[in-house]
């Protein structure tokens, strides 16, 4: 399967899951508002998460899926069967003791990530005590992302892509069903995430089955696969995560923010996740069992025309997204949100938010796509220096910003640590860019200049048409929903029109990019 085809199945389940996580999180809004409840939980499903994605889509990976690629390419099937079974085994035990810890430490771990919430008693034990039903997950979710990163190794992309649904399956039944026969309906919440870490691991195996690469998880510490793993990741843990790191700290000055803020932020950085995530990390995962393999084969003409291929993608669908996040976030958020418990405030606290992550969708995307070029090599310290700089960077702009809006009295001051997350994202996809330049590792193929032309081209036609369409904040914070729906339907579908038309106009052909290597010199 094609690197395109192989992106286009992994963005089409990973769509599947977004367009359920829109789902879940309009009930949210609906069910429980944004207010003391909400940001509990919010932090209570933070902290297992941010977990979840360094070893979903970050360091675990990252370092798992090298080793893997090369015994694939180079030993036998029972060597593969061998690492797989030491490496589950081994992290099993590893996330059993470390859940084991968080679930009895779970005051502490809340007065790390939320010492705000010490100011109100109630707020702070509420969040301690999903915190203890929450913390599981990553158990699961990390023999998940195992199992997921084996399927992505073996071209079996769209199990591991769909799976992600029936986390915002099992929330939705928490929030509707769960939740009125609770005496704390929130915490309905907690257990939906703890019934979906089971289901999603169930899921995936008989995947595996199918492959002949369901084993029995066995201790393995001293198993030489599972110590390169080791060795990999434990840097990469830091590297390879910086933007969650930074909307960790985030959350962590938002619980001193007016009450809200937490859930503002959380429904803002939801709207970045799609594009993101169907497209963003989607790239991402495929690439990466690529780059391995070219590496292993020592072919770095190939591996660099990957990289490549990948960066024309992220110019060309990465920019416009971000465009029309920060165009149309009024209307997105109250479309979307605005019903219920959440109601006109809240949706416009959300939209200031998204408008400052979107100018950092481009960022975002180009760091997951760029960190592969690393991680397919070992090299797990590069990224680690330039993650160090970037989280630096973003704990003093986030200190600076939202203290020069409080100072002025302004507010929406939760939108400064939005601001300082994207400036920090364009700062660590700068170096980790820069030094795949310096390296030699990646060389840009010809053809750039006048695809960025194209591209501009088209951005600023879209821009101005999805301004016009837009019209006044007014109109959505007022409309009905079945207007708001038709009306944002129409600025999506015109918007694409139009950025594709004078892109193809331009002289843009989508078999320029079918493929690595093709069509570069238009």
């Amino acid at each position: 399967m094609g690197l395109l085809r192989s992106t286009a199945v992994v963005g089409g389940m990973t769509l599947v899951s977004r367009v359920t996580g829109f789902l879940r999180d309009v009930v949210f809004a609906v069910v429980f508002g944004a207010g003391a409840g909400t940001d509990a939980f919010f932090v209570a499903f933070k902290v297992p998460n941010f977990l979840r994605r360094l070893f979903a889509e970050g360091a675990f990976a990252q370092a798992f899926v090298p080793v893997l690629a090369e015994y694939k390419a180079r030993r036998g099937r029972d060597e593969v069967r061998e690492l797989l079974a030491r490496t589950a085994g081994t992290l099993a035990v590893v996330l059993f003791g470390l859940t084991a810890v968080a679930v009895a430490a779970s005051p502490v771990l809340v007065m790390i990530f939320a010492p705000g919430f010490l100011a109100d008693a109630g707020k702070f034990e509420l969040t301690a005590a999903m915190l203890r039903l929450t913390f599981p997950y990553l158990l699961f979710i990390a023999l998940t992302a195992l199992a997921g990163s084996v399927l992505n190794t073996f071209g079996r992309f769209a199990v591991p892509a769909v799976t992600p649904v029936l986390l915002n399956l099992c929330l939705i039944a928490a929030a509707l069903w769960l939740a009125p026969r609770m005496a704390e309906p929130v915490t309905a919440l907690a257990w939906g995430v703890f019934a979906a870490g089971i289901a999603q691991l169930l899921f995936q195996l008989p995947a595996l089955r199918r492959e002949g690469l369901l084993v029995v998880p066995r201790w393995g510490w001293r198993h030489p696969g599972v110590q390169r793993v080791v060795r990999l990741m434990l840097p990469a843990l830091f590297g390879s995560s910086v933007m969650q790191v930074n909307l960790l700290f985030d959350t962590l000055i938002a619980s001193f923010l007016v009450s809200g803020s937490v859930t503002w932020l959380f429904f803002a950085d939801r709207m970045v996740e799609f594009p993101l995530g169907v497209f963003g990390i989607a790239l991402a995962t495929v690439i990466l069992p690529s780059l391995s393999r070219e590496h292993a084969a020592d072919d770095p003409r190939a591996f660099s025309r990957t990289l490549d291929w990948a960066l024309r993608w992220v110019l060309v669908i990465g920019f416009p997204a971000a465009l029309a996040l920060v165009v149309l976030a009024g209307p997105i958020i109250t479309t979307l949100f605005q019903y219920g418990a959440f109601g006109p405030w809240d949706a416009a606290m959300a939209a200031v938010a998204l408008m400052a992550y979107g100018f950092g969708l481009l960022g975002f995307i180009l760091v997951k796509v760029l960190a592969p070029g690393y991680y397919a090599r070992q090299d797990t310290r590069t990224p680690v220096r330039v993650g160090l700089i970037a989280m630096g960077a973003n704990m003093g702009a986030n200190v600076a910003f939202v203290g020069a809006m409080l100072w002025a009295g302004l507010p929406g001051a939760h939108a400064g640590l939005a601001l300082a997350t994207t400036a920090s994202s364009f700062l660590n996809a700068g170096l980790l860019l820069r030094g795949l330049r310096r390296a030699g590792v990646y060389v840009p193929g010809p053809g750039w200049r006048a695809l960025a032309a194209q591209v501009a081209a088209a951005g600023a036609a879209m821009t101005g048409l999805l301004w016009w369409l837009a019209g006044e904040p007014g109109q959505w914070l007022g409309g009905d929903p079945a207007w708001r729906a038709g009306r944002l339907a129409l600025c999506v579908a015109a918007g694409a029109a139009v950025y594709f038309g004078v892109l193809l106009a331009a002289g843009w052909r989508l078999s320029a990019l079918r493929r690595p290597g093709s069509g570069q010199a238009r």
